[in-house]
């Protein structure tokens, strides 16, 4: 269901087998998004909202849900101009990533802006 949700609003998004998709309904899905386990914590990607639900707090209500179930760090890697979103939500710049992540951020890095950022426990 969350890829059909994906394809619907955004082509490059899609879920896969390991990762866990986490949504929010109204009745239908109006907000997604996808945790991957990684090393010492979970990489976040794909958050998305339904373009005529957005600006009502369903970003930062996905995000608490997750951040409250959710035990160790959570990374994620965003546009720039994401990045005041995030740290509205508890999440600032990343100073250390899981060597899967920092490899992979790297070569995402060659073709587009994108920052790191860490949302820690506690």
């Amino acid at each position: 269901m969350a890829n059909r949700f994906y394809r619907r609003h955004h082509r490059g998004m899609k879920a896969n087998g390991q990762q866990q998709i986490w949504v929010l309904r109204a009745p239908d899905i109006c907000a997604s998004l996808c945790l991957q386990p990684v090393e010492t914590g979970h990489w976040l990607t794909a958050l998305l909202i339904a373009p005529a639900m957005r600006a009502q707090g369903l970003g930062t209500q996905l995000l608490d849900q997750v951040r409250a179930e959710v035990d160790g760090p959570i990374w994620l890697f965003c546009a720039p101009h994401l990045t005041p979103f995030y740290q509205r939500c508890g999440y600032q710049l990343a100073a250390h990533l899981p060597e899967s992540l920092d490899s992979r951020l790297q070569r995402y890095q060659r073709s587009k802006s994108l920052v790191a950022l860490a949302n820690l426990p506690g």
